[in-house]
């Protein structure tokens, strides 16, 4: 059995890692333990870009993409490493949702402005745009690769034990011990037991299996997405990142919204939002079906007339999803959950970090948006 510890983070993913950085800050003990090397690509955390996107119109998403902005600079300053390209976000598609995410953020005093498909055409001829297109400039992307690493390297610093090849087999609480114990099994087989005062689970896909008879969640959905990137015709091209937010016409032939971005080196990365196969994270195909390809490289070819449509290069990660697609984040006796973020959940990594731990230390409740009470769990 290893030395008790204030805090034990589950999943050495982005938001494990935020989190620990944030108890190893404050100076709390912590040891995150993470299944896989660092990179891996089983999880949802891997790639080298996420689209740094503010188009929303709902309160708690827009305060923590402010915090997380301004956070991400702090670790940018920190580990001297360029972490976000705020070349924009061009969000078109469904009238309705734009304006409501213009007058949001408008509200708020960002920096949008409304093109009109002329306009937006003419400035990135790379795409087609049906209707009105947002432009938000204090948007555009996180390089994924390069803050994993950096939020690594500022945990460890600040005195957080990070430990890779530890399979977590079972967490236990106790009625008559508010302290936490974990069983897991590292890459030799070997088991061992450690002991914590708090355990926060941000495992992705392998976060219901740990919690089950511990904390009643929400469903958490587990797909196989492919977006995939795609060669400019043209090195002259100017990209933005972008939302298309499909009206019902054109979801009748997609069946979902699209996002991509410019991925530096490796072309702009195209993708429909969660439509991929249910799927157990320990025997994914890592393959997307060929009428899922088909339908990408057709949509390419209809509306980005920029890049070559037969030229993917197919990305392969999982979806963990609530059914409302908003985030779980909240704290049950002794453990704390962080779940439910795949899809939209990257960018606000270091602004969920620092709400799971003031969850964990009790210092402050996460937002009501974001409660197992508000996905009707408890």
């Amino acid at each position: 059995m290893s030395e008790p510890t204030d805090h034990l983070v589950i999943g050495g993913g982005a938001m494990g890692l935020a989190t620990a950085r944030q108890f190893a800050s404050r100076g709390a003990s912590v040891r995150l333990l993470e299944r896989f090397e660092a990179h891996h690509t089983r999880g949802a955390s891997h790639g080298s870009t996420r689209n740094l996107n503010n188009a929303y119109d709902e309160p708690a998403y827009l305060d923590l993409f402010d915090e997380a902005t301004t956070l991400w600079r702090t670790l940018e300053s920190e580990t001297r490493t360029e972490l976000l390209g705020l070349h924009g976000l061009v969000t078109h598609g469904d009238e309705s949702v734009v304006a409501s995410a213009h007058d949001a953020l408008l509200a708020r005093g960002a920096a949008v402005s409304l093109l009109s498909a002329d306009e937006a055409g003419t400035r990135w001829p790379g795409m087609r745009f049906a209707g009105g297109a947002l432009l938000s400039a204090d948007a555009g992307i996180v390089h994924a690769a390069r803050a994993l690493a950096a939020l690594e390297t500022s945990a460890i610093r600040h005195g957080a034990i990070v430990e890779r090849g530890e399979q977590v087999l079972r967490i236990e609480t106790s009625a008559n011990d508010a302290r936490v114990r974990v069983t897991s099994r590292g890459r030799e087989g070997g088991i061992r037991e450690l002991v914590a005062d708090h355990v926060t689970v941000a495992a992705g896909a392998w976060t219901a299996p740990l919690l089950d008879g511990l904390v009643e969640l929400p469903s958490l959905t587990v797909t196989e997405e492919h977006p995939a990137h795609f060669a400019p015709r043209s090195a002259s091209i100017p990209w933005p990142s972008f939302n298309h937010l499909l009206p019902p016409e054109l979801l009748a032939s997609f069946a979902a919204p699209v996002y991509g971005m410019p991925s530096p080196g490796e072309g702009v990365k195209v993708g429909f939002h969660r439509v991929g196969e249910t799927v157990d994270p320990d025997a994914r195909p890592f393959r997307a079906s060929d009428a899922q390809r088909a339908t990408l490289r057709r949509y390419v070819t209809e509306w980005f007339p920029g890049l070559d449509p037969d030229s993917p290069t197919e990305i392969s990660c999982t979806y963990t999803s609530t059914d409302s697609g908003r985030f779980v984040l909240d704290t049950v006796g002794p453990i704390t959950v962080g779940a439910g973020f795949s899809g939209h959940g990257f960018k606000f990594t270091p602004a969920i970090g620092r709400v799971l731990a003031d969850a964990a230390m009790g210092h402050s409740t996460p937002p009501e948006f974001f409660l197992l009470a508000a996905h009707g769990a408890r």
